[in-house]
Formats: structure tokens, C-alpha cells, sequence
């Protein structure tokens, strides 16, 4: 039931036709007794940083999540943002503060790292790679950075991406070690496919997996099916493993408190979800 008491967090993309979080967002509002509601809104290009700030004019909005097309432009649209954001080099996630200002951060990567952790992987100190430095790549990176690894791997088919993430990495995290131009999953604790390789059967493989030590952990971002190529020779190996999906159900808990809703779990998410089949 929505009321004039009502919290509205919007959901802000285009199209709007693959959107999942209103699926899980509003059930979970529902079991807890919790008044808000996110609300899917879809929003073309050109129209999107005059629509925002019309948004967040209206006095029960709470926040706004961001989607494609429209992170990376946010972070010149909001007051502040987050090292995790700045990094990271987009927002998908805004919050109007007590004050009125707007604070934007990222939570793709705070996502993956949460339940990178929650399997038990130790993260300070470690080694990573991460193949794929476009958008969700970066925003890992950048969660991976504040987590205290130390060195950190990028690559990517376009050096320029690696180039301009190690850059803001080495603004703000000058303690990491950062390397570029390789992926040669050897000598790492945690690799990463944030590539889009795994979308089609016909994909190669992100990595060389005779290259991979059975103690590697590894981590995928693809999410179109549960079990990819990759995920599925890792876990031949003995290695350990985090599909696509679990950077979804990981991230909420981190926007449920950024946006004061509380926290959740992940299992807790998932069993009151209303997700297509």
C-alpha cells in the first residue's frame, strides 16, 4: 500500500524493461513493515540531468538508483560523492541528506566484495586481478582498493581504460600496488571476470585456466546464467567461486543502510524476491 507517508526511492534508467530491483526491493519492504516503496523510472539521455534535479524537488523522495545510461553523469549532477564513486568514475546510487544536498557513491563493487567476504576470502593484504575495466570493473577495483588489498591487477582491450583507472586509483589509494596490461591469472588470491566474456556460448574463456592455482578464488560478474564457462572450470580446478548474482542480492544490504532502510542478507533477499523465472 502506498500512502501519503510514503518514502519514494526512484529507479532510474533506460529502458526500464529489464529492471529488477523494484522486485526485490519491494517484497523486502513489505515483509518488514517498512514504509517506501522504488519506483521504475525510465529516462532518455538527453532528458535525464534536468529530470533528476526536478526529482529531487519532491519532499518524500528519498533517494535515487541509478542505472545505465545514466552513472558515470551523475557524478557531475550531485554535491558530493564518495572516494568508492570518484574511483570508480560513476554513481549508481544518490541520497538527499538532511540538509538537501545530494551525496552520490557506488555500490556494483561494494556488492562483489561483501560477498567475496562472506565466503571467508581475506582480502587485506591480498592479490587481485580484475579483467574488464569498464564500468563494473572499475566500481570492483575501487571497492577491492578500499578493502585493503594490496595489489591490484588491471586489463583490459582497451589500455586506456586501465590506463585512466590506475590513475584514479593511485590518487587516492597511493599504498597499491597497481599493474596493467595482463591477465595472467598466476601468483593471484582473487581474480575477477568483469569482461563481458561468458554472455554467449561461444565466448573464449577470460583467463588461461591452466594458468589458475586451485587456491585462487574467483569471481564472475556475469549473470545470464548461474554457472558460466569460467565459473564452471574454476570450480573443476577446486577453486573457490562467486557467480553473477550474488553481486545483486550482496550490494542491497549496502544500499538498504546507505538510504537508512536498515540492512539484510543476502538469503533474506533472496527467499522473499519476486524475480521471473
Amino acid at each position: 500500500m502506498i500512502t501519503g507517508t510514503t518514502r519514494l526511492i526512484a529507479h532510474i534508467g533506460y529502458p526500464t524493461d529489464s529492471f529488477r530491483a523494484p522486485m526485490i526491493y519491494n517484497p523486502w519492504f513489505d515483509s518488514r513493515g517498512i514504509d517506501a516503496v522504488v519506483v521504475p523510472m525510465g529516462v532518455r539521455v538527453q532528458d535525464y540531468p534536468a529530470t533528476l534535479c526536478q526529482l529531487f524537488t519532491l519532499t518524500n523522495l528519498a533517494g535515487a538508483l541509478i542505472t545505465m545510461p545514466h552513472k558515470i553523469t551523475t557524478l557531475d549532477l550531485v554535491d558530493d560523492v564518495t572516494t568508492t564513486a570518484r574511483v570508480a568514475g560513476a554513481c549508481n546510487a544518490v541520497l538527499r541528506r538532511p540538509d538537501g544536498s545530494l551525496l552520490g557513491d557506488m555500490f556494483d563493487g561494494a556488492g562483489f566484495v561483501r560477498g567475496v567476504q562472506r565466503k571467508g576470502v581475506a582480502l587485506t593484504g591480498a592479490r587481485a586481478l580484475v579483467s574488464g575495466n569498464g564500468g563494473v570493473g572499475c566500481a570492483i577495483a575501487a571497492s577491492l582498493a578500499a578493502a585493503g588489498v594490496a595489489e591490484l591487477a588491471l586489463y583490459d582491450v582497451s589500455d586506456a581504460s586501465s590506463h585512466a583507472l590506475a590513475l584514479r586509483l593511485a590518487e587516492h589509494y597511493p599504498e597499491l600496488a597497481i599493474e596493467t596490461g595482463s591477465n595472467d591469472p598466476a601468483g593471484f588470491d582473487l581474480i575477477v571476470n568483469a569482461s563481458p566474456l561468458g554472455m554467449r556460448a561461444d565466448d573464449p574463456l577470460p583467463f588461461d585456466i591452466s594458468r589458475i592455482d586451485p587456491r585462487t578464488f574467483v569471481g564472475e560478474v556475469v549473470m545470464k546464467e548461474t554457472m558460466t564457462p569460467l565459473l564452471k572450470a574454476a570450480q573443476a580446478k577446486g577453486c573457490g567461486i562467486q557467480v553473477g548474482t550474488d553481486m545483486l542480492f550482496e550490494q542491497i544490504p549496502a544500499y538498504l543502510e546507505f538510504f537508512g532502510f536498515g540492512t539484510a542478507t543476502a538469503e533474506e533477499l533472496r527467499k522473499v524476491a519476486r524475480l521471473p523465472e
